[in-house]
């Protein structure tokens, strides 16, 4: 098993990319996440998985994805509040 660090995760599209030291980013589809629901992964997520030949030669990919330590998710109230100068 391999373990690496979420570079991004495109939710609308089902795929992203992770940093694997001391290798090239490895290819993540959200059919090799493992668990149950809406699989996707968060960016900065710590994972484990396997890797395997991507499809028609394009690099590595990731299967067996498995989320080992999760990302702080940055929360609606984490944003600064609105500022309108107009007023």
């Amino acid at each position: 098993m391999a373990n690496g660090k979420v570079k991004w995760f495109n939710a609308e599209k089902g795929f992203g990319f992770i940093e694997s030291a001391g290798g090239p980013d490895v290819f993540a589809h959200f059919s090799a996440i493992q668990g149950s629901g809406f699989k996707k992964l968060n960016e900065g997520d710590e994972v484990e998985f396997e890797i395997e030949e991507g499809q028609r030669g394009k690099g590595p990919q990731a299967k067996n994805i498995v989320v080992t330590k999760a990302a702080p998710v940055s929360s609606y109230n984490d944003r600064p509040a609105r500022r309108d100068d107009r007023w």
